[in-house]
């Protein structure tokens, strides 16, 4: 038995050996390959032709380099960087947690572009700011120098965007100010049907990578987009989290402040590249009497030109259809994207973000209030969600609340108006007021918790459509209110 065992124990022990014999066999290879290929690469090194291109930081006059400053933004982006034996790390001061490498005084990091090797070495300088330096061997200059350069360009471009502080800009003494754009909404948290959000995302990433095909037409390379309903529906929400899409600035142009055609041209030609230009209250602007062909030159006239690499949104209060058919035709406006009150999957999306829920037992009752033809805006569900945090289902309850009250203030509308109109019951303001507690309001389906307030603006409603009706139109602030039945998204190509 003892005699068993030993001889067990010994050929356990044999095959330890082996396989430490065996892997030190393999690790010995690995080195063996990595001291010849060190050695290859000095042959090479010492017998090729090699040419080398310094990148300055700055160059006369102390102008930056734009080269410099994408190289740079590349190759710290580059793995090597952060596998090198020394690297300097600085923190991005743009987003937390955020770290950026930059090579060391003499860090060599290595590329590959089609095939051949070329190297980048830092070199400080003495209140020159210093050099980059790119080696390559000289039989590849012809066929990777410039089309790797562009590379670089482009690659170092897109990690800017990536890091880019996202400035929002105001007009103040008739000069742009900028302030950090610290709004939140991105596209995954705005609510809106998701196949739409799909569509506008496609559209602004066809944009971006668009700079050849709209020169091959000989167009300007710039969108503009329309959004168009009711107040609280999430339009200047969606153009904040479109500028975080696409990484560009935002202007918020206002047009009640610009005094004529000159003054909107300065203007103008003082926004950058690789912005959105915001102009709010379209409806509102055109109906006050603005410079509507100053606006028109604006948006698509020559000098439109100056506009490249921008993006036009514009917003109203009222549908698409009560604006002028000059202004929104193709050309001008090319998206036209329809933001209607909340229903039950816009519900959905809001209360999820805002309460964290994916599904409640108290869902089907919400449904059912929006099936009603009860009408809330995102805004006034987002407030009620806000108020309630702590308790998801006091927040539904609200909800459900907020939807009765409205079905039964568009009932009681729908009888006043049709009673006002005709004239067999005309209303006084202390007579509907009245309401809230009497038979009648009771009635009409207003409740005892139904407000003054609310009454008040239900009778000037009444007022403002019975008079338009006489007058054949409906005045803007009224349209405003009753959004376009579907939503979506129009594109004008």
């Amino acid at each position: 038995m003892i005699a068993s065992s030993a001889a067990s124990l010994l050929r356990a022990v044999v095959a330890v050996v082996f396989i430490l014999s065996i892997l030190r066999f393999v690790l010995s290879l690995k080195s063996l390959s990595y001291l010849l290929g060190r050695l290859w690469r000095w042959g090479e090194e010492r017998t090729q032709a090699y040419q080398s291109f310094n990148v300055p930081r700055y160059g006369e006059g102390l102008q930056e380099n734009p080269l410099y400053r994408k190289a740079a933004a590349y190759v710290a982006a580059l793995p090597a960087a952060e596998d090198s034996d020394h690297t300097n790390l600085f923190s991005s001061g743009v987003r937390p947690n955020e770290f950026s490498a930059q090579l060391a005084a003499g860090q060599v990091i290595n590329d590959f572009f089609l095939g051949a090797r070329v190297s980048w070495t830092f070199f400080p300088g003495a209140g020159d700011g210093g050099c980059l330096v790119l080696r390559l061997r000289r039989q590849d200059r012809y066929r990777v120098l410039r089309p790797y350069l562009q590379y670089v360009e482009n690659a170092a471009e897109e990690i800017e965007n990536r890091r880019k502080e996202i400035r929002m800009y105001t007009i103040a003494a008739g000069k742009w100010r900028s302030v950090q754009m610290t709004h939140p909404a991105t596209m995954e948290t705005v609510a809106m049907e998701q196949e739409i959000k799909n569509r506008v995302k496609s559209d602004l990433e066809s944009f971006l990578k668009g700079r050849a095909y709209y020169t091959r037409l000989g167009r300007v390379w710039k969108r503009s987009y329309l959004l168009h309903g009711p107040p609280g529906t999430g339009k200047s929400s969606f153009v904040a989290a479109m500028a975080r899409f696409l990484s560009y600035d935002l202007y918020d142009l206002d047009l009640s402040v610009v005094s004529d055609s000159a003054d909107l041209r300065s203007l103008l030609l003082d926004t950058t590249p690789r912005s959105i230009i915001l102009i709010e209250d379209l409806d509102r602007y055109i109906a006050a009497g603005g410079d509507v062909s100053g606006m028109l030159n604006f948006m698509d006239g020559i000098f439109s030109c100056c506009t490249e690499e921008r993006v036009m949104v514009f917003t109203a209060s009222v549908s698409k259809d009560k604006l002028d058919s000059a202004v929104t035709r193709p050309g001008r406006l090319d998206v036209h994207i329809n933001f209607p009150l909340c229903d039950f999957t816009a519900f959905k999306t809001l209360a999820s973000s805002y309460l964290g829920l994916k599904d409640h037992k108290l869902y089907p009752q919400v449904e059912e209030g929006f099936q009603t033809g009860a009408k809330l805006s995102p805004a006034e569900i987002g407030e009620i969600m806000i108020a309630n945090r702590g308790s998801p289902s006091r927040a539904l309850k609200s909800v459900i609340n907020a939807l009765q009250r409205s079905a039964s203030f568009n009932e009681a509308e729908k009888t006043l108006v049709t009673n006002y109109s005709s004239g067999s019951r005309r209303l006084s303001e202390s007579e509907l007021i009245d309401c809230t507690t009497g038979r009648m309001g009771l009635g009409l389906g207003l409740g005892k918790d139904t407000t003054v307030r609310e009454i008040r603006k239900l009778y000037g409603l009444i007022k403002l459509r019975s008079g338009s009706r006489r007058e054949g139109t409906m005045p803007a602030e009224v349209a405003g209110n009753a959004p376009d039945a579907g939503g979506g998204v129009d594109e004008r190509r």
